[in-house]
């Protein structure tokens, strides 16, 4: 574990929608006390979504320290900066706290979005200069190359994984702590479902249907029954939070932790993720994904799932390149009424899976987002020297 007793960081975190955003920051911030000792502070503009991501948070409290982390309300015009300020996704500081970045000569960082696509090793690190104040922002940008800022993984999450993989008995708890007892049938695919409305549910659900094999499906909820009845419309309510459909059988789960996502992930053959967060746990699990991009105009989302699946399926047979590829395009238009696309993917779970591992393995040898990170502010830091 590297040490950086002397450093304190702010990271600023605005909720824009869903829960990709805080999930981060989260992460990260962890991390960063975790693995490397720095003090952080988290501003968030929203606690009352944010307790979704963080139980513990107490919204009538300013300023709380929670699992070594100093959560806080949206600073006053009299809080004083930290050495090093991240600013997440183009967030905007708050300008009387801006003047005193200046002041201090604190180091600003801009923590961008994860993307694959070729344009963003150009970019990453690269200073942008306030127009009127001394200081400059640097964008930083996480990615897949060594020549981008990496991915957050904290330093023991392989080891968790493998050791939560090669336990029957761990895995029977985390099913047991969900109230899934001895349901799950023993050879039926377990499938994890986290989606945003525009995925392709139905199509998913009749490729599933028509295999010759039992499906789980575990879907992390937190809303009524009701809202899932035009999606799962022929299905029968086996109980309060089960419904099932000929060999398909849907689990509505809590809202789950992000340590309980991790270990959802890890127990499933197969995972549907979306956004940013989930995309990047699903790549640790290890285990074949299907993402979901965030929805954007110009289809500028399918060219970003592209650029992922050229980088991620760059070592791939030509059977696993387009099953990956057909099943990714098919997800994310619910206008496509073919079946295919989907039951191949099925069909090559256990060649997907091996692929996923291989995959896991070679992106955990790279260094990680928050390591990659403090290297960068400690280089930024002895320039201004």
């Amino acid at each position: 574990m590297s040490k950086h007793h002397g450093q304190h960081w702010d990271i600023f975190c605005k909720i824009v929608d869903n829960y990709g955003d805080i999930g981060i920051c989260w992460r990260l911030s962890q991390q960063l006390v975790n693995d490397h000792h720095v003090r952080v502070r988290l501003f968030i503009d929203d606690f009352t979504t944010a307790k979704k991501i963080i139980p513990h948070l107490d919204s009538a409290l300013a300023e709380q320290a929670i699992q070594g982390v100093t959560v806080c309300a949206w600073p006053t015009a009299t809080t004083a900066p930290a050495e090093v300020v991240i600013e997440t996704f183009s967030c905007a500081l708050p300008d009387a706290y801006l003047v005193q970045m200046t002041q201090q000569q604190s180091i600003w960082i801009n923590l961008e979005y994860l993307s694959a696509e070729s344009w963003v090793c150009d970019f990453h690190a690269k200073p942008s200069p306030h127009p009127t104040l001394a200081i400059t922002k640097h964008f930083y940008f996480p990615g897949f190359k060594n020549d981008t800022g990496g991915l957050i993984r904290e330093h023991s999450l392989i080891a968790r994984r493998d050791a939560f993989l090669n336990s029957k008995i761990d895995q029977t708890k985390f099913w047991q702590a969900l109230g899934i007892k001895n349901d799950i049938e023993k050879d039926s695919i377990k499938i994890s479902l986290f989606c945003y409305p525009q995925a392709n549910v139905n199509q998913l659900l009749l490729a599933l249907s028509a295999y010759n094999q039992t499906s789980s499906i575990f879907l992390p909820f937190n809303g009524s029954i009701d809202t899932l009845s035009n999606i799962f419309t022929d299905f029968k309510l086996v109980n309060a939070n089960t419904l099932r459909l000929g060999n398909v059988t849907v689990y509505l789960l809590p809202f789950l932790s992000q340590s309980d996502y991790d270990h959802l992930l890890w127990a499933c053959d197969l995972n549907f993720v979306r956004g940013e967060d989930s995309w990047i746990r699903a790549i640790w699990a290890s285990k074949p994904f299907i993402w979901q991009p965030y929805i954007q105009t110009e289809h500028t989302h399918i060219k970003k799932m592209q650029a992922f699946l050229e980088v991620y399926s760059c070592e791939a047979t030509d059977e696993i390149k387009s099953a990956l590829l057909d099943a990714h395009l098919t997800w994310s238009n619910a206008s496509v009424s073919d079946t295919n696309h989907l039951t191949r993917l099925v069909q090559n779970l256990p060649k997907l899976s091996s692929y996923a591992r291989q995959q896991a393995d070679i992106l955990s040898a790279l260094p990680d987002l928050a390591t990659k990170l403090l290297s960068f502010s400690e280089r930024l830091a002895k320039n201004k020297v």
